[in-house]
């Protein structure tokens, strides 16, 4: 489970361990938001992938979130933590339409995971990383669970930030990719993911 924190230290690791565990004595086991967005907290409280403060939730949402999943926890203090560059804005708002378009309609946290998974696609690294998920898995399974429609297009196990991105261009009649087929192109490892998608 924490195999990617191997090379921080043994103090890191307890922390994040620490965090964890906390945030899953409070969790709703029936709600697998919960369970996902413990693992996104764990690492962001632990200083661990790329989210800024209130996983780029506005205050009002993300203490909803919390007081809703996390029922008697208390909420932790606003870090100095960066909020996401103004002029990305728009384009974290289509990432967020496009997941909010095949929200799978179980859930009003459907709304405050587009929001956090479109602000991790803000971020430098796999989405999974960046949101602070222990592993890519963990991402797919969420990705099916709060949006499955959208989840399933991705048959071809395209990493999930080039997959968002290549379905708002198909939406505007555009690909930018030149390759004319993607299992012939050179940089087909940089695109797809070895791993399983759901398994």
């Amino acid at each position: 489970m924490y195999g990617r924190f191997e090379d921080v230290s043994d103090h890191s690791v307890s922390l994040h361990q620490a965090l964890y565990q906390r945030l899953m004595g409070h969790a709703l086991k029936d709600d697998p938001n919960a369970l996902f967005l413990s693992e996104i907290l764990a690492s962001w409280l632990a200083g661990e992938g790329a989210m800024p403060r209130d996983l780029g939730l506005e205050r009002p949402d993300f203490d909803a979130m919390l007081a809703c999943l996390f029922p008697g926890m208390a909420p932790p203090e606003t870090s100095a933590q960066s909020r996401i560059e103004p002029e990305r804005g728009p384009e974290l708002d289509d990432v967020k339409s496009l997941l909010l378009e095949h929200r799978t309609g179980r859930s009003e946290a459907e709304i405050w995971v587009a929001q956090i998974v479109a602000t991790g696609c803000m971020g430098s690294d796999h989405l999974w990383t960046d949101l602070g998920l222990f592993s890519r898995k963990t991402l797919g399974t969420m990705l099916k669970h709060n949006f499955c429609a959208l989840a399933e297009l991705n048959d071809k196990n395209m990493r999930w930030k080039k997959f968002f991105y290549r379905q708002l261009c198909a939406k505007e009649g555009f690909i930018l990719c030149r390759s004319p087929s993607c299992e012939t192109c050179s940089e087909y490892k940089v695109c797809f993911a070895e791993d399983g998608q759901f398994e």
